[in-house]
């Protein structure tokens, strides 16, 4: 019964990164397949809410979607990778990879912002830390 799951799972094609002539950069998460999930690479959202019995687990997804879209549109065009989102009791900390499009003194009003607006809108305090890079970071050439 294990063998066909395999099966199924390396046939699957969604989330996966053509492999053409090497002259491709990705990214670590987009070089590793989906179902390698949990043995090479981690969960992008961290928290208990898929634990057994838990309550509330379908509400944190989609607070995860539009905390993931809210900052896609406050820094336009800088995300260079996926956000990585922890809950830490009532705390929510917000991994960003940004690229340098932006001058210091906006991305810093512009986090502050997001800080606020966030802390507000769930009544729990968020907390976004950056990292910025000039370019890209590239795993590996498919």
């Amino acid at each position: 019964m294990a063998a066909p799951a395999v099966v199924r799972a390396l046939r699957a094609r969604a989330a996966r990164v053509r492999v053409g002539k090497g002259d491709k950069p990705v990214t670590y998460e987009q070089a590793h397949g989906p179902h390698h999930i949990a043995h090479r690479k981690g969960w992008l959202s961290l928290h208990t809410g898929n634990l057994y019995s838990e309550p509330g687990a379908a509400q944190r997804a989609v607070e995860d979607a539009f905390v993931r879209r809210f900052l896609r549109g406050t820094f336009p065009g800088a995300l260079l990778a996926p956000l990585v989102l922890r809950r830490r009791g009532r705390a929510l900390l917000v991994s960003a990879l940004l690229g340098r499009a932006l001058p210091p003194a906006q991305l810093l009003f512009l986090q502050g912002y997001a800080e606020a607006l966030l802390s507000a809108l769930y009544r729990s305090p968020v907390r976004i830390e950056l990292l910025t890079v000039p370019a890209p970071p590239v795993y590996k050439h498919l």
